[in-house]
């Protein structure tokens, strides 16, 4: 007899190193994967473009976290023409809203002129984050919201951002492959300690000044221990 998937479960398997996806939306089924190579972003090593920071500083979109956490997923669903088929499902949209009602997940949305207009979402365990998808309707949306991602979570002591695997948009910000075997190493150690997802951030306010529920901060600022080279 097969045991449904719970987000209780989902979690034991990202402390285990695994996670699920679908082959395709449509799929109702799952599948675990557990890559040789993985993915992930040094957070003490976070490359922010000479452009993008120009972008951000000019604060174009308002940022808010946790306040449309089903319609990021839903976003991050949608296909497109750069992405015609994605791999979220019905069960991983029931299962991840389920992390995000326990407090286990998080999203980090970019809004425009009161539409959300790109984000991110991912799981939080300890002190390490797994970033799940991102998606943009706007230019830029998507990278300004995960510069914003990894100030929160160098602000919160995360010690691991996991991006399950690399692509040329995630390499441009220093992302690396590693062994599976290094990866488990740096789980391990990193679900030894809690991280705390921050809101806010302190400094100036981040996006349009006075939006409801926007998180204030500016990321650069937290950043500026990092490499911030063009």
């Amino acid at each position: 007899m097969l045991i449904p998937l719970s987000p209780e479960i989902l979690l034991r398997a990202y402390a285990s190193g695994i996670f699920p996806m679908a082959e395709t939306a449509d799929d109702p089924e799952l599948f675990w994967v557990d890559p040789k190579r993985r993915g992930i972003i040094p957070l003490d090593a976070f490359h922010v473009p000479r452009r993008l920071r120009r972008i951000v500083r000019q604060n174009v979109f308002t940022i808010r976290c946790d306040t449309a956490f089903e319609a990021v997923m839903q976003g991050c669903a949608e296909a497109s023409d750069k992405r015609p088929n994605t791999w979220i499902n019905d069960e991983i949209l029931e299962l991840y809203t389920g992390l995000f009602a326990r407090g286990a997940a998080h999203s980090v949305e970019c809004w425009h002129e009161g539409e959300l207009v790109g984000g991110l979402y991912g799981v939080s365990l300890g002190a390490a984050f797994f970033g799940e998808s991102m998606f943009s309707r706007v230019t830029d949306a998507s990278k300004v919201a995960l510069v914003h991602l990894v100030a929160r979570l160098r602000y919160g002591r995360y010690r691991l951002l996991d991006t399950q695997f690399v692509t040329p948009h995630l390499a441009q910000f220093g992302a690396i492959e590693i062994s599976r075997a290094r990866y488990h190493r740096l789980l391990a150690e990193a679900l030894r300690y809690r991280g705390v997802f921050a809101r806010d951030l302190p400094g100036a306010a981040g996006g349009a000044a006075g939006a409801a529920g926007a998180a204030g901060g500016d990321p650069l600022a937290g950043l500026q221990a990092s490499r911030l080279t063009s």
